[in-house]
């Protein structure tokens, strides 16, 4: 069905949460406590906010309205107070359950509000609600008649939910800075935390920065009850991937991607105010905006970033080209060193805690050229770990090639469809993206510790996945880990730091849960000539829809030029952060190994993975220096 942008057909509350459970205080410091925890996260909803206080439990919000600009106000309360809700993020499916519930005789008062929906799901359903909803949320929900506070949140972590405990306060937000503004407890940085940041980049889930302050994993809930001093948390979904993969033609697995992928589009093009794309030219993002123009009832606006003096890594031709082919409304911001290096010490405060991953700071320079012209925007995020992206078809060629041949094709069919799977922990194979230090390197260079390698969740998940195809197993840790906490956590903090709503189509559940099914060979594998591709059957739908050039250009990701500044106007920046009496991150690191790290790095000649070490060093100092009194 053709849903046409800037008719009320959806209830969006992008925003953000707080809140507390268990914090007995005079009523007097009620509302200002929890006032001082939403204003630190205006930018996540400047259009309003709402308040609910008791003597034990406090819900707070500030909302970007989207849709239903004036009827879905928060928080919002069962007819007789016994339930109260607030929560952040976009039910897809609203309208749908909405005439679900009205079938069985609920009545709304407001037209199109997805919270009251939710309100009113969660009323007949309980947390059982949670399998029902398509969308990204943090969902916070207080019962009086249970005396307990629930907390949900969406099935990949879209969007972010936090929580501290201290064994008798539970204090929940979207953001790390509103749990700190609640000025509840002394924080004190999780040396553990930066031990694995070490190695990835940023720090993996369920820890954070900070002692006792927790993210609440994707696809999990928790619930605290009054008597109790641990909170519950319970997963409520996870990617379910099948072995043996499910047996389909790859035709007929095109026509249901393109239903499965069209559909996701044209839901997240709903909303009362205007929608763009952010379009790097690559595949993923111009197969976006290709489908959302399919569906848009006027042209579409999308959204490129460059840097200057940087032509060999400068998208905007094929961007342009897309947006042509398209008819697009297309603008452009190109940033230089000064913008690049000048945003740090907001990024750092944005981010909550080091993220140091460079595409950061040109992704906010394109929202915030976004938000000039749209409040909501769809992105490309999500497809390469669903669906086979990066070199995942070096890797699966690699495993097919060295597995010892059964019986002719026979043999290479099955391998292709799953039916004989290898162990991805025997085999040369990434765990994740990022891989920058080693324990061992980690135990000379930290002061504290040592802790456990910090690989060994991602064996654990692993080992709990049981017998998959390799691409399946490498594709189930790359969602768990990189996607949640690097590429989404940057999405949503830079996107909401300018007031922006991004949504992300490849990651619908419906087509999450249908890509684990299909044979990995589909995903990445070889085409009909027998050339090995990445996001076979994505390319195989964009053949129809966008241009042969932008089919054949190689992924870049979002190439920055920050390493060869390093080198350059960079380094003097880097030696006086990293090497004064001001520097902070000697609380955690050996001096000798810091001065190694910025050598090294800065060098002309520098290997790649020195210049990741020291950027990741670089962001540690300019958080710690933005956080720590």
């Amino acid at each position: 069905m053709r849903r046409p942008v800037g008719r009320s057909l959806g209830g969006g509350v992008m925003c953000g949460i707080a809140g507390w459970y268990g914090w007995d205080m005079e009523e007097v410091e009620r509302l200002p406590r929890l006032c001082a925890m939403c204003d630190t996260i205006r930018h996540r909803g400047p259009d309003d906010d709402g308040f609910f206080t008791t003597s034990k439990v406090a819900l707070g919000m500030r909302r970007l309205a989207i849709v239903d600009i004036e009827g879905g106000r928060q928080p919002m309360r069962s007819e007789d107070g016994s339930v109260t809700l607030v929560f952040n993020g976009e039910i897809y499916n609203h309208r749908e359950l909405r005439r679900e519930l009205e079938q069985q005789g609920v009545r709304f008062k407001t037209a199109h509000s997805d919270t009251e929906v939710l309100l009113a799901m969660y009323l007949r359903h309980g947390l059982d609600l949670l399998p029902r909803l398509n969308g990204m949320f943090g969902i916070a929900v207080w019962d009086a008649r249970e005396r307990a506070l629930h907390l949900m949140r969406d099935r990949l972590g879209v969007k972010p939910l936090y929580y501290y405990h201290d064994g008798k306060r539970l204090l929940f937000a979207s953001e790390i800075k509103a749990v700190l503004a609640a000025n509840a407890f002394t924080p004190e940085v999780n040396p553990k935390a930066v031990w694995d940041y070490l190695t990835f980049r940023y720090v993996p889930a369920p820890e954070t920065i900070w002692q006792n302050v927790y993210k609440l994993p994707p696809g999990h809930s928790l619930t605290i009850r009054e008597g109790e001093a641990e909170p519950e948390v319970v997963r409520w979904w996870d990617i379910p991937y099948r072995f043996p993969s499910r047996e389909i033609r790859l035709e007929d697995a095109d026509a249901e991607f393109d239903a499965l992928l069209n559909d996701a589009v044209d839901l997240r093009m709903v909303a009362d105010v205007p929608v763009g794309i952010l379009l790097s030219g690559g595949l993923d993002s111009s197969t976006v905006a290709a489908l959302a123009a399919r569906h848009a009832t006027r042209p579409i606006k999308t959204f490129s970033v460059a840097f200057e003096d940087a032509p060999g890594i400068d998208e905007r031709p094929f961007a342009r080209e897309v947006a042509a082919h398209l008819h697009t409304e297309h603008a452009e911001v190109v940033i230089g060193k000064k913008d690049f290096q000048s945003f740090l010490e907001d990024f750092v405060y944005y981010t909550d805690e080091p993220l140091a991953d460079l595409a950061s700071v040109p992704l906010w320079h394109v929202c915030r050229l976004a938000h000039e012209e749209v409040k909501v925007v769809l992105s490309g995020e999500g497809s390469d770990e669903i669906l086979g992206g990066y070199d995942f078809e070096l890797y699966a060629r690699d495993w097919l090639e060295k597995e010892k041949p059964r019986s002719g094709m026979r043999g290479l069919w099955d391998r292709l469809y799953g039916r004989d799977p290898v162990d991805m922990r025997t085999w040369n194979a990434p765990f994740t993206m990022t891989n920058y230090l080693s324990s061992e390197t980690k135990r000379s260079l930290m002061r504290q510790g040592p802790y456990p390698d910090s690989l060994q969740p991602l064996r654990e998940r692993l080992a709990a996945l049981g017998r998959q195809d390799p691409l399946h197993q490498t594709l189930y840790c790359f969602s768990q880990d990189w996607l949640t906490e690097d590429l989404l956590m940057k999405a949503d903090r830079m996107s909401m730091a300018v007031s922006l709503e991004l949504r992300t189509p490849f990651l619908d559940y419906r087509l999450v849960e249908w890509a684990a099914a299909i044979p990995a060979a589909y995903k990445a594998g070889p085409d009909q000539d027998g050339v090995w591709k990445s996001k076979l059957i994505l390319r195989r739908i964009a053949e129809k829809l966008l241009p042969q050039s932008i089919l054949a250009r190689p992924k870049q990701g979002f190439p920055v030029p920050v390493y060869e500044w390093l080198s350059g106007n960079m380094a003097d920046f880097v030696r006086d952060m990293l090497g004064s009496r001001q520097t902070r991150v000697t609380t955690w690191l050996q001096e000798t190994g810091i001065r190694k790290t910025v050598s090294t790095g800065v060098a002309p000649d520098a290997h790649i993975l020195d210049k990741h070490r020291l950027w990741n060093l670089l962001i540690l100092e300019c958080w710690a220096r933005r956080w720590q009194a």
